[in-house]
């Protein structure tokens, strides 16, 4: 591959929260920045949950003057600009108008969502045209993109989310003893595990509610957010088998301890802790919404349910922690190595920005 020492690319995040797109943001960088194209990840503003990326902020807040002038210095430093997730792309479509520096905006969740008005659509519809590229998790999702909100085809591309493997080795029966003990989980149980936001769409309290329900069976929540305290409300009802850890930042320790993973959102994109469980051999129990089909192969490596259905997702659990598939593993880590590994995800990025970036 021809080197591109000489370009600086700028990924610009919502906030410095250790969130899916935030993290995702900074292991493409990395890889990118081996691949030839050196960059450096800002937030637009700090976070606000316990756990945060040692990144620089661009202002106070989202909407403040300062961030704009702050995107707009940084942009003039460098060659091109990816903008990950939704809260980024009115920033960037404004404050880089006129400065010169192409920006690819990254779409990471259903883009129907943004269209529940007129006035939506159409504010939608004129910042993506202000986007060089749009790239797009799935190809139903670049479809979207294009029938939706009328962005030309040829400035839309697809590519998936991608997790390095070597992050998520396959789960052991001796790993899984040791990640219990170093977090103070019981040894001996059957333990679901939720990783991810405490925030009102991720839905910690239906997992919650299916876990209370199986007697022995324990819970383990890895996250911080707006519902955290609601969490560990209902979680006193638990007679002591629900845990409330809090956020962490060894995300592959956590999956080492799970006997399943449950993601019960109500609305998801492409979650990264599904790929991150794949290639850990974690069997999945999710809801079926967003393209959480396109990383689990319902039956195969994980148990799709109803979002909201408590009753539904108890019985997946239970069904899934009591027949244990042996091949499962293999299996799982397999398709994630197939569809989500980085070193795909980003060789196709570099022929992107490759495509993009304004010559010398």
């Amino acid at each position: 591959m021809t080197s591109r020492r000489d370009t600086t690319v700028l990924h610009v995040i919502a906030s410095t929260d250790r969130r899916g797109a935030e993290i995702f943001a900074g292991k493409l960088n990395d890889v990118l920045t081996e691949a030839g194209w050196p960059g450096q990840v800002v937030a637009l503003a700090p976070g606000v949950t316990q756990e945060r990326l040692d990144v620089p902020t661009l202002g106070p807040s989202r909407r403040s003057p300062a961030t704009f002038m702050g995107l707009r210095r940084a942009a003039s430093a460098s060659r091109l600009v990816v903008a990950h997730g939704s809260t980024t792309l009115p920033l960037c479509a404004i404050g880089l108008a006129g400065c010169g520096v192409p920006f690819v905006y990254r779409n990471i969740g259903d883009p129907s969502h943004w269209g529940t008005s007129a006035l939506r659509r159409l504010r939608s519809k004129l910042f993506l045209r202000r986007a060089a590229v749009v790239v797009a998790l799935t190809a139903t999702t670049a479809r979207q993109l294009v029938e939706l909100y009328d962005v030309p085809e040829d400035r839309v591309r697809a590519i998936p989310r991608g997790v390095p493997a070597e992050d998520f080795p396959l789960r052991t029966r001796q790993g899984c003893l040791a990640a219990r003990r170093r977090l103070g989980l019981p040894v001996d149980v059957p333990l679901v595990v939720y990783l991810g936001a405490m925030s009102p769409e991720k839905r910690p309290d239906v997992a919650v509610a299916a876990v209370s329900a199986m007697p022995g069976t324990h819970l383990a929540l890895f996250g911080d957010g707006s519902e955290q305290g609601a969490v560990e409300s209902l979680a006193r009802g638990a007679e002591g088998r629900v845990h409330v850890m809090g956020s962490t930042s060894e995300p592959a320790t956590a999956m080492a301890a799970a006997d399943v993973l449950v993601l019960p959102s109500q609305t998801e994109g492409l979650p990264g802790v599904l790929i991150e469980a794949g290639l850990s051999g974690v069997p999945v129990v999710a809801s079926d919404v967003g393209y959480v089909r396109e990383i689990v192969a319902d039956g195969s490596t994980g148990m799709l349910v109803p979002p909201a259905d408590v009753d539904a997702l108890r019985r997946a659990l239970a069904d899934t922690l009591v027949h244990p598939d042996p091949d499962l593993p293999d299996r799982a880590r397999a398709r994630c190595l197939s569809l989500f590994s980085m070193e795909h995800v980003a060789r196709r990025w570099s022929e992107l920005l490759s495509e993009v970036s304004p010559s010398p």
